[in-house]
């Protein structure tokens, strides 16, 4: 089905689902059970089908980036929660850092990072070295 002969389909489901920007928790949730009743059909969509499932994928986007965006976090913040995931302590990280007085000084921010801890840190938990600047 071409995209003209698909258009009176597309303004009837447009007409029916009503689709805006999301303000809302509550349209959120509304917009993503559509999304998903048409994640549901699979390639069975329709041309319109499709273009409804586009717009909001974008629209669910849009709300999300807006409303759930990740705060930037500081070296030693990523460094911490590294440290909890993988149930380690200070004195694990000793063949990174080389003694426990560096280990305190920079979890506490006493010191920096250096290149090469950041470097060695990144290998040790298969992260980008970006995660820490």
């Amino acid at each position: 089905m071409s995209v003209a002969t698909s258009r009176p389909e597309y303004a009837t489901l447009l007409a029916k689902t009503l689709p805006a920007v999301i303000r809302s928790e509550k349209e959120n949730e509304h917009y993503t059970s559509l999304l998903e009743e048409l994640d549901h059909k699979g390639s069975r969509l329709s041309a319109a089908e499709q273009r409804l499932a586009e717009l909001l994928t974008l629209l669910i986007e849009d709300f999300e980036e807006r409303h759930y965006a990740l705060k930037p976090a500081t070296p030693i913040a990523v460094l911490e929660e590294l440290m909890a995931a993988n149930e380690l302590k200070q004195k694990d990280l000793l063949d990174i850092f080389g003694a426990p007085s560096i280990v305190s000084e920079v979890l506490s921010g006493k010191r920096k990072l250096t290149t090469e801890h950041i470097r060695n840190l990144a290998r040790r938990f298969h992260v980008s070295p970006e995660v820490f600047f």
